[in-house]
């Protein structure tokens, strides 16, 4: 506790006494149009027409994408016939190792394979003991092609996927939003408006709305293996910590909450930070970013930044310039991704700090 009081001290001293600035006594709101001298706002950058062009390129190109090519793995179960050798035919599972045994052949590796590779393969293999062997490969499931779903759905989890799947067909297999019983009312909690699509540690700039509400073919797209859908929950509302920071978190948000006070629950930037730090709103689809001069607070120059539900508080590590190029240089890292998918940290500020 004693270190907790030096620390407010310490804190105060450095903003030249300015309390009201390092608390929730200010009405400088990040969104409110325009950049005073007052303000801790240094830029901002939204979704302008050339932006909402690349968006609508992006999903343009992977609608007309070609469909991958189907690559057996492990898990998946194939038929194998010889034709004029009903005995050499056989129905199995590709094993855990990505081999199957097979007559004459021994161990053979299939994983990472064609249909047609794998054919040959196993044709080659026969041709010493069976005349001109016609070999034909069959699959009957696939269990590799999975993708993932998360969050506030009725079924999370790991789902086999067809080259037909799509977003709103994935949603569905989850079951959909979840429900809670509020007030003896049931409510979905689903918030497609912040729900998040990653491919490839790309952020697809998908409108969930449209997709699963309004079956718009350029936004419900077709899933593809290893895709990771993150269904955000809208009676959650949270800020996430991210970046330079010691302590990544996510946490409840709560009306009134500062920039300060939210970096300080986060043990602060670490020294290799960037001297501004990002505030990003609105969905990592489409966000609304701010620039914020946190040394400008610090000396009293300028007041404290008011969050808002499901802000993320991004410190970066190195000096980016160009707002429009800053999500798909940065965002998603490993350790946002992980932010994002987790439940909010229900603690108080004394015990965060304390910690």
């Amino acid at each position: 506790m004693k270190r907790l009081l030096a620390g407010a001290v310490l804190a105060m001293t450095l903003a030249g006494c300015y309390w009201d600035r390092l608390t929730f006594n200010y009405d400088a709101l990040i969104d409110k149009g325009t950049v005073g001298d007052d303000d801790a706002i240094l830029e901002e950058s939204g979704r302008d027409e050339v932006e909402l062009k690349r968006q609508e390129k992006r999903l343009q190109e992977i609608a007309t994408e070609e469909e991958p090519i189907y690559r057996m793995n492990a898990g998946d179960e194939i038929e194998i016939r010889v034709y004029g050798h009903e005995d050499l035919g056989m129905t199995t599972r590709i094993g855990p190792d990505g081999i199957i045994g097979f007559a004459f052949m021994g161990q053979v590796k299939l994983s990472g394979l064609t249909i047609a590779d794998g054919a040959e393969q196993i044709r080659a293999g026969l041709a010493p003991y069976v005349k001109n062997p016609v070999v034909s490969i069959t699959v009957k499931a696939i269990l590799s092609e999975t993708a993932t779903i998360a969050g506030a759905c009725s079924k999370p989890g790991v789902y086999g996927i067809s080259n037909s799947t799509r977003l709103a067909d994935l949603y569905a297999m989850a079951g959909a939003s979840a429900a809670r019983l509020i007030d003896g009312a049931t409510v979905d909690v689903a918030d497609l408006d912040h729900s998040v699509f990653f491919r490839n540690g790309e952020i697809i700039p998908i409108n969930f709305k449209k997709a699963i509400d309004g079956g718009v073919l350029l936004h419900n797209i077709r899933i593809r293996k290893g895709d990771y859908v993150f269904i955000a929950q809208r009676l959650e509302s949270a800020v996430t910590i991210c970046g330079e920071v010691k302590r990544p978190h996510k946490r409840l948000y709560e009306p009134g909450m500062g920039l300060i006070e939210t970096l300080t629950v986060a043990g602060w930037m670490l020294e290799s930070h960037w001297k501004h730090v990002i505030i990003i709103r609105d969905g990592l689809a489409t966000p609304k970013m701010y620039k914020i001069d946190v040394d400008g607070i610090l000396a009293g120059k300028c007041r404290n930044v008011t969050l808002k539900a499901n802000d993320i508080v991004y410190v970066p590590k190195d000096n980016l310039s160009e707002y429009n190029v800053f999500v798909r240089k940065l965002l998603p890292t490993a350790q946002l991704i992980n932010l994002v998918s987790s439940r909010v940290t229900r603690r108080t500020l004394l015990d965060d700090t304390l910690e």
